[in-house]
């Protein structure tokens, strides 16, 4: 009996472990448990930088996480991302600032809807172009977006930057404390992010994210088998526009400053860059690919005397480690990750064979 009951606990841990949701879990608990420890430790580990350079990583994986519908998915190329969170970041701040009054649900859900208004209209200029072409139309976007940032003085304060003086929600309605806020907002945005790689995990196993990859493969195939390429097109940028959005106002509510320089196409190219990294449609690997990206410097290295002294060696590492893993593994650390367990089973089973041999 105790051995059924210990076998039967082996196997729900089993189906624990192997369940999709694991992994986003794991990363979830591991990004609390350091939010934990700091307030036990009294920040004396890990440090704000530190915590900071993660709740960066959770912000720009929000970004990325749209970016996958795109590119993963839809086989779009897309370089006006950075715009997308910009205006997320602008009319959060101008909104907190001149409208006190207005809800933050209300800020988030006004910017989403501005989101997907604009995703709409770029959606509808897809399906005249695409490919290359598609990339520089939004480039052209992105650079139209930088230079509203940069002179409407009163929505953005121009080359200033934008700020907000207090964390929505903790200070301005639980009057909380700015390092208790500040730790309750990281810990909000964990539970964001854990729960959005969820949903997008859902949508892209659904009919929806099955649709979009046969147009990614070949869109005449697509039609041919009734689906629309409006329908998921438009569909591809609106998801990608709100999750860029929501990302604009998680980065100037927990970060609480905004310029311009933080929008330019560099941004657009690095979000690339981190699903390329990651996989494109695997949102582990676009969480690991930000934090290559965009939190080694926050996290680690900016502590390192060497990178501290010469930080233009960080640059350079990063982009080392984003040409080695695209020249190697072009499916991003996905495939070296599945090469790695490939290897070791092949190992495993090469032992066992040698060890106990064939069975008669």
């Amino acid at each position: 009996m105790q051995n059924q009951y210990t076998l039967t606990s082996t196997g729900r841990i089993k189906k624990i472990i192997r369940h999709p949701f694991a992994g986003f879990v794991l990363i979830g608990v591991i990004l609390i448990s350091l939010q934990l420890i700091a307030i036990l430790s009294g920040g004396a580990w890990p440090k704000s930088s530190m915590l900071n350079g993660f709740a960066s990583v959770m912000i720009y994986a929000i970004v990325g996480y749209g970016f996958t519908y795109l590119l993963g998915y839809a086989g779009l190329a897309s370089l006006g991302t950075a715009g997308f969170v910009g205006l997320g970041a602008y009319i959060t701040a101008y909104v907190l600032r001149n409208m006190p009054g207005v809800p933050y649900i209300a800020v988030i859900l006004g910017t989403l809807l501005i989101s997907l208004i604009l995703g709409t209209i770029v959606g509808f200029i897809s399906l005249r172009i695409e490919g290359i072409f598609l990339a520089i139309v939004t480039l052209g976007l992105c650079e139209i977006f930088y230079q509203l940032f940069s002179n409407w003085l009163d929505f953005t304060n121009g080359p200033n930057g934008a700020s907000i003086s207090k964390y929505p929600i903790f200070q301005t309605f639980f009057n909380m404390s700015r390092r208790d806020a500040q730790s309750a907002f990281y810990i909000l945005l964990v539970f964001i992010t854990v729960g959005l790689m969820m949903l997008t995990y859902n949508l892209g196993k659904s009919s929806t994210g099955r649709a979009m990859l046969a147009m990614k493969n070949s869109s005449s195939a697509a039609q041919a088998m009734g689906i629309s390429l409006l329908k998921y097109r438009l569909l591809a940028f609106l998801l990608s526009t709100a999750y860029a959005g929501l990302g604009g106002v998680m980065f100037m509510s927990y970060l609480r400053y905004s310029a311009p320089q933080n929008y330019t196409i560099m941004f657009s190219l690095n979000i690339l860059a981190a699903v390329l990294i990651g996989g494109s449609r695997n949102l582990i690997g676009t969480f690991l690919g930000c934090f290559i990206v965009f939190g080694m410097t926050p996290i680690f290295l900016q502590d390192i005397t060497l990178f501290r002294e010469n930080p233009w060696i960080i640059n350079v590492t990063i982009g080392a480690i984003i040409v080695m893993v695209v020249m190697v593994y072009p499916g991003g650390l996905v495939q070296l990750a599945n090469n790695v367990k490939s290897f070791f089973k092949t190992t495993i089973a090469d032992r066992r064979l040698y060890k106990y041999g064939t069975d008669d």
